[in-house]
């Protein structure tokens, strides 16, 4: 565990709780953000929306995720801010979307600029000097490797990538004592928590897993686990699913220390994915339903299958077992702390996100307030330009190389298989005036320029 260090992915966030009500207010509450890795909104084993057998996984077993689920809130319409790893992240820090930052016209200067955002710890250290913060795992700040220190973390695992976790260049599917680094990185975020309860300092943590993630590796024991068991349809492949459940199997150790060290009467916790789910496995053969089913898709689209993620928050008076239908996006996650940890100073205006706070006190009812009363996705760039904008339950998702647009209402399609472009013109020009306004007042890129890093 290192001082001043590194910003990782994996966002498991155990908020230590303040409620913004007038009826449970808590001083400095703690926080905890757990953010998984490429985790579809159906990869684990608990519903992510009550009204759908078909939101939660046919063949993974997640306990602990259950867990997690039973102890909150669960979001049915919860998104990722880019259906990438490293822009989502960035997002999640700042609360501004990608548009803003990793896909801007000016790439000579947008690291420079990106720099002197307001961050998650810089925030909370300005709400109260004491709070303490760490990011564990990884971290994925390519283009410009800005590093946790940098960003306000006091301990972090460093400018960590996929390659760290288990990526590229080592073989798999192989079975190892600590695969992804689960356990590794779950130890050093119970220490941290153990540190802080025993110096009595408010905190920050966020744990940001390499799994699932590719590559494959996992536990002997999982992987014998789930040779034995019959596959299911959308998922059927033993060695994910084992991956998935050594994954579970750490957050169910933080969990744990969570809990012997009395910390949930003060501590919100956030769980969420970094994007969603791959659509195919380099292993396994064909799938007769994608893994996303029954979303369209998956990482790397603007379609739901890319962007909708499973999206959980215990906390104090967060009611048990219960959903919301608010949508809510990783960009709300740094308003929610400011108002949570009771943040004096007027956030900056440039941040996208808005706080939950009361949405999570109230029984899931209410709504987000942010700046704008729509939601927008953007990546371009180094990636095929795309963008989505969802305002109610209407969706248009714009191609931007042929200007094609579709639109959807996710009311009655979450599976986004009927375009309503042609019957609907007005609403179709509607939202895509409202897009390609908020493209141009932000400056962001809108063509496919350059070559860059994959983040796949």
């Amino acid at each position: 565990m290192k001082k001043s260090s590194v910003f990782i992915p994996f966002t498991f966030l155990s908020l230590l709780s303040v409620s913004s009500g007038a009826t449970n207010k808590v001083s400095s509450p703690n926080f905890i953000v757990i953010l998984s890795d490429d985790q579809s909104w159906v990869g684990t084993s608990f519903l992510t929306d009550p009204e759908d057998p078909r939101s939660k996984s046919d063949y993974y077993q997640t306990p602990n995720m259950d867990r997690l689920a039973q102890m909150g809130m669960r979001f049915s319409n919860g998104y990722s801010a880019a259906p990438y790893c490293c822009p989502s992240r960035k997002s999640i820090l700042t609360g501004l979307t990608p548009a803003k930052h990793e896909y801007q016209q000016d790439r000579v200067n947008w690291t420079k600029e990106f720099r002197k955002q307001l961050t998650i710890p810089q925030m909370l250290k300005k709400a109260n000097p004491k709070y303490q913060t760490a990011h564990f795992g990884k971290w994925d700040a390519r283009y410009d490797e800005v590093t946790p220190a940098e960003m306000g973390y006091d301990y972090s695992d460093g400018l960590t990538t996929n390659g760290t976790g288990g990526g590229r260049g080592m073989k798999w599917p192989v079975a190892l004592e600590d695969p992804k680094l689960i356990f590794s990185l779950t130890e050093r975020a119970g220490k941290f928590l153990e540190k802080q309860v025993s110096e009595g300092n408010p905190f920050y943590l966020q744990v940001s897993h390499y799994a699932v993630h590719l590559g494959m590796t996992y536990t002997q024991k999982s992987i014998d686990k789930y040779k034995k068991l019959k596959p299911g349809v959308k998922d059927n492949i033993p060695e994910f699913a084992a991956m998935t459940e050594d994954l579970d199997s750490g957050i169910g150790i933080l969990l744990d220390k969570v809990e012997a060290l009395g910390l949930l009467k003060n501590t919100y916790i956030i769980f969420m994915s970094d994007n969603g789910g791959r659509t195919s496995q380099p292993i396994g053969g064909k799938q007769k339903l994608t893994g996303n089913y029954p979303l369209r898709e998956g990482k790397g689209t603007m379609y739901e299958g890319g962007i909708r993620v499973p999206f959980v928050v215990v906390g104090p008076n967060v009611q048990k077992n219960s959903y919301s239908s608010v949508p809510v996006t990783g960009l709300d996650i740094l308003p929610t702390l400011a108002d949570l940890a009771g943040y004096k100073e007027k956030l900056p205006g440039a941040i996208d996100g808005g706080s939950f706070n009361k949405v999570i006190h109230n029984n899931g009812k209410g709504e987000v307030q942010r700046n704008l009363p729509y939601l927008i996705f953007h990546h371009a760039v180094d990636r095929r330009a795309q963008s989505a904008i969802r305002e109610g339950n209407f969706k248009l998702v714009k191609t931007w190389e042929n200007n094609a647009l579709e639109l959807f209402d996710l009311s009655k399609d979450v599976g986004e298989e009927i375009d309503l472009a042609e019957k609907m013109p007005e609403k179709v020009k509607e939202l895509d005036d409202k897009l390609v306004s908020f493209m141009n007042r932000v400056h962001a890129e809108t063509k496919q320029t350059i070559k860059g890093k994959s983040d796949d």
